[in-house]
């Protein structure tokens, strides 16, 4: 009795062995497709999340262009739909409630002050003399100490697409911070680095004006970066228009233009990085603005500006029709189904609708049906690769040991068979 005991035994641990290996390939499997379906046809970036840092590096009431500048890319990546949540804001605030500020609380980018850029939803994370290249840094290795809140943290992961503007006065590879310091192209690569090695990033879009800014990213050397500054090497970077009634110049013409560029676009937008850097007017901005794009591993004409500029996510409905989905959303679900005309007319109505909701910080997802990449697709990065070869490792393993575990169970059927004989 003994032995029939045993061999049942054996086949039990057998089966369940068979079970538990199943189990694990499926939801290997499962992970593997998420993966394949949430990647961007045609080139896409693959990223999750998106996160801002934007930076006036100068103080002073004669640099009011510049907190102006700081302030309207604070506009246009909130209206894009990334939340306070995802930007890092540093500014040293001293405009709006400047004592020669003709209107107070206010900040404005052009003469007839149409708009206000300051308004009552901005959330200023570093201001006054907490705007240094220290908190700079840590902000963007994310170093920094135990007791700084998660609000004032750059909380980024490798499939985050980071956008970082500066702006303010330097010179040949260095920004002045507040008349007190400077930051060079040196630290700046070496902390996109330190990123890198972190894994803290996907890609990054680094943007940057001030006199000769594009020196400020010939020291790059970390791959995904793609950089542009508003003037070269021993040439200026000036201002678009003053005020008469405020007394000083209210923004600079690089960071005009590319504002005005991006009023044309919503979340929705097709427009690439190729398009904005083929808005460049030398005429107009007064300088040459440089493009250095030998990191990025992806054409700009398939980099799309709310990869950078945006907080659009990917995201996978599974088990719903499209019909359900929709319904979902309109009865105020989590998930915002995408336009299914690209006619004009649906373009400009999304596009009014985006204008009237300029304050919205929801970061919104849109729903995609990807279908699936096969595994020798181009697209599939690096580390999708690994991960495919690692699950199919598992699964060649688990395959040996159904083999080795039914060989052995057949012996021991053999081997009582005889016995019983």
């Amino acid at each position: 009795m003994l032995l029939p005991s045993l061999l049942h035994l054996l086949l039990s641990l057998f089966a369940w062995l068979n079970l538990a290996l199943c189990a694990d390939t499926a939801q290997e499997n499962a992970v593997r497709d998420f993966f394949n379906n949430n990647a961007s046809p045609g080139g896409g970036s693959a990223h999750t999340n998106n996160w801002a840092v934007l930076v006036c590096a100068s103080r002073y009431w004669f640099n009011y262009r510049h907190m102006a500048n700081a302030l309207g890319m604070y506009r246009t990546v909130k209206r894009l739909g990334i939340p306070d949540s995802n930007i890092i804001l540093m500014l040293a605030d001293d405009a709006s409630c400047n004592s020669r500020n003709k209107f107070p609380g206010s900040v404005y980018a052009n003469p007839g002050r149409h708009l206000d850029l300051y308004g009552d939803n901005i959330e200023v994370d570093y201001r006054g003399y907490e705007v240094t290249v220290e908190n700079f840094i840590r902000v963007l290795t994310g170093r920094v100490d135990p007791s700084v809140p998660r609000s004032k943290r750059l909380l980024t992961d490798e499939r985050s697409n980071v956008f970082v503007y500066m702006t303010g006065h330097g010179g040949n590879e260095f920004l002045k911070f507040q008349d007190n310091e400077e930051i060079s192209a040196h630290d700046i690569a070496d902390a996109f680095e330190q990123m890198y090695q972190k894994k803290r990033y996907n890609e990054i879009f680094f943007m940057i004006d001030t006199c000769q800014a594009n020196t400020m990213y010939t020291k790059f050397y970390s791959p995904n970066i793609l950089a542009t500054g508003s003037s070269m090497l021993d040439e200026s970077s000036y201002s678009y228009a003053s005020d008469s009634d405020i007394g000083v110049a209210v923004i600079d013409a690089y960071t005009h233009y590319v504002l005005q560029f991006m009023e044309a676009i919503n979340k929705t937008s097709q427009k690439t990085m190729q398009d904005l850097f083929d808005y460049y007017d030398v005429s107009k901005i007064g300088s040459h603005p440089g493009v250095r794009d030998d990191l990025y591993n992806r054409p700009l004409n398939q980099a799309l500006i709310t990869d950078f500029f945006g907080g659009v996510a990917h995201a996978e409905v599974v088990g719903s029709s499209d019909d359900e989905a929709q319904t979902q959303a309109q009865a105020g679900g989590n998930f915002v189904t995408e336009p299914r005309s690209d006619s004009p007319q649906q373009l400009n109505q999304n596009q009014e609708q985006e204008q009237e909701k300029d304050q919205e910080t929801t970061q919104r997802t849109i729903v995609r049906r990807v279908p699936p990449l096969s595994i020798n697709s181009s697209v599939v990065s690096e580390s999708q690769k690994l991960a495919r070869s690692g699950m199919l490792t598992i699964w060649d393993e688990g395959r040996d040991l159904r083999a080795w575990m039914s060989l052995f169970c057949l012996v021991i059927l053999v081997g009582y068979v005889s016995w019983n004989k």
